[in-house]
């Protein structure tokens, strides 16, 4: 049973306050993208685990930071018992981002550029094509992939953000086709603003942010019970 906290109990930040937090996090307190990205992906893949049965997932993965959450999160998801695939539209040049594909592919983790052609046969989706830094709006290769998957009608699972959204605004349109609509979110460190108005499935991970940092920018940070790493958002 996951631990449910109130809405009103934690932060809602902005793109700006985003990215100064994660510019903090590897200058000033020393992180490495690597451990931000691995603690994500194990978050990400618990409140998963803790959400959903067993079964095939699809893992839609972007080129950046948050592309590499979802690789993560795929190769624990496969520890827990799912049978996970990763559609990866467009490769990076990251050496970081090529070491995570290495890892899921030498695990037996299929990795391709497109949809699989049983998509239908996969009753989840996760969702981890853009972060936080995402602006409006989607671009080839994703754009077919994101209509692909509104099209389909399986339930998604969005890591931070649903991809096409706006990080300040939210959803762009219910009418445009190349947005992720998910059924459930995990927000990480803290939920952005376009998260405030949501009222599905929300968790919340990033069991990490340093006291200063939280004191600093004046955060509400969530309490997390025993040694757990993430928790559920409800109004």
């Amino acid at each position: 049973m996951v631990h449910i906290i109130s809405k009103k109990s934690v932060s809602f930040i902005g793109q700006s306050l985003a990215a100064k937090i994660d510019e903090q996090l590897f200058s000033k307190y020393g992180f490495k993208v690597e451990q931000l990205m691995e603690l994500a992906g194990l978050a990400s893949a618990q409140a998963i685990a803790a959400h959903y049965p067993k079964s095939k997932v699809a893992v839609l993965c972007g080129p950046g930071n948050n592309g590499g959450d979802g690789f993560v999160c795929a190769r624990h998801l496969q520890q827990f018992g799912f049978n996970p695939s990763i559609v990866y539209p467009k490769e990076s040049k990251n050496e970081l981002m090529k070491s995570l594909v290495i890892q899921c592919e030498t695990s037996s983790i299929p990795v391709q550029p497109n949809l699989p052609t049983d998509l239908q046969s996969f009753p989840l989706i996760v969702d981890a094509l853009f972060g936080f830094s995402f602006k409006p709006p989607a671009r080839e290769p994703f754009t077919e992939i994101l209509k692909a998957v509104r099209a389909s009608g399986i339930h998604v699972f969005s890591i931070d953000i649903p991809s096409g959204w706006d990080v300040d605004n939210g959803a762009p349109s219910e009418a445009s086709e190349d947005i992720i609509h998910p059924h459930a979110v995990i927000s990480l460190t803290l939920p952005k603003m376009c998260m405030k108005s949501w009222t599905g499935p929300h968790f919340l991970g990033g069991r990490f942010v340093p006291r200063g940092l939280v004191e600093e920018h004046g955060l509400q940070m969530p309490v997390y019970p025993g040694f757990e790493q993430i928790v559920k958002v409800e109004d």
